[in-house]
């Protein structure tokens, strides 16, 4: 019988864990990392490719994802520039894991070529794991609708964000 993945297995509470637990880094595909923030993302749902995926783990219960990719504004994909597109922890995840998994992204993209990683909160969030990692803020997104006269889109939910930052 086949072993079943980290991120579907059923979720365990993670208030008997020990305080000290500290988490591992372990590697995931696209679908477990979409999994995992389907059940747990406040706010966004899935991404529809990627370039790595990264989790942290305590024990055999994953508790953290982070997914790495293509920027998504086209004028940031140089060839040498990665977005952490979604960064992702389960409720009652030791602290730090969000600091964790955007090292991970950072030195991940590093080895493989990348220049530059960029991400993006919301402007409601603090962003302290992020700027713990080593990015800093290099600008503000404003609110705007994705529809265009040459491109007609369904309006969706937009938000003001902050864009982050890591380079060499």
């Amino acid at each position: 019988m086949a072993e079943r993945s980290l991120a579907s297995r059923p979720p365990r509470a993670l208030a008997g864990r020990a305080p000290g637990a500290t988490p591992l880094l372990v590697p995931t595909t696209l679908r477990e990392a979409n999994a995992f923030v389907a059940r747990f993302h406040r706010h966004s749902g899935a991404v529809r490719g990627h370039k790595f995926s990264v989790g942290a783990a305590l024990g055999d219960e994953l508790v953290g994802v982070a997914i790495a990719g293509r920027p998504v504004a086209r004028h940031r994909d140089d060839g040498l520039t990665i977005e952490v597109l979604r960064v992702c922890v389960a409720k009652g995840a030791p602290r730090n894991v969000c600091s964790l998994l955007y090292g991970a992204c950072w030195r991940a993209a590093r080895a493989m070529g990348y220049r530059r990683a960029i991400t993006y909160t919301l402007r409601t969030e603090t962003g302290a794991s992020v700027k713990a990692s080593g990015f800093r803020v290099i600008g503000e997104v404003r609110r705007q609708s994705w529809d265009r006269p040459s491109r007609p889109r369904a309006e969706r939910e937009s938000r003001e964000r902050l864009c982050w930052e890591r380079a060499t």
